[in-house]
């Protein structure tokens, strides 16, 4: 007579391989891709003219294939760029109509909560990429950018609410800094710039 076969109870290992499973899903961390917020404007109208913007109401940065940087034609580093940017559209002069010709335009604006009108500059940042620019320097060149937007409303804001830009609450307050210093960057398609 044949010996019976003692069978294996395996309903206890499914339990364990079960809360194994679930351990190591609810411990293991998934990699999430980061990216730039921006906020993007709507699209136009199709019946809408292209606007004229004179030369000296841009600043140009380009970035070639190989990653180098072209500030308003001349030759850059991106250490640089942010103090640049600052400079360019910071334009120290803002009280005075008549600016150097190498600064950005400036127009009369009404703003609340700055007692009137207050020069604005017309000053617009041009940013274009070569289609061969590594994502580590666009991602760079978009924070040495956003940074130096960043600095100059945080110093509006302390001389005139005497307290970082990031740290107002105040709707009004907000919206008056943003029209004051806007976000002006625009970015171009990316195309062959060429460039070592």
């Amino acid at each position: 007579m044949a010996r019976p076969v003692n069978e294996i109870n395996a309903g206890s290992m499914a339990d364990i391989a079960f809360l194994l499973l679930i351990f190591f899903l609810v411990t293991t961390t998934m990699d999430i891709d980061t990216g730039i917020t921006r906020k993007l404007p709507p699209p136009p109208p199709e019946d809408m003219e292209d606007i004229k913007v004179k030369e000296r109401n841009i600043f140009k940065v380009l970035v070639s294939k190989s990653d180098r940087l072209l500030f308003n034609g001349q030759p850059g580093h991106i250490s640089f760029l942010k103090d640049q940017a600052k400079a360019f559209l910071g334009n120290p002069n803002m009280s005075d109509p008549n600016s150097p010709e190498d600064m950005p335009e400036k127009r009369m604006v009404e703003i609340p909560l700055f007692g009137g009108e207050v020069w604005v500059t017309k000053g617009i940042i041009s940013l274009k990429n070569d289609r061969g620019t590594s994502y580590d320097m666009y991602i760079q060149v978009q924070n040495e950018l956003a940074s130096a937007i960043r600095e100059l409303r945080d110093e509006l804001s302390i001389n005139k609410f005497g307290m970082k830009f990031s740290k107002l609450t105040d709707d009004a307050k907000i919206k008056s800094i943003q029209r004051a210093i806007p976000m002006a960057i625009s970015e171009a398609e990316p195309e062959d710039i060429g460039g070592h």
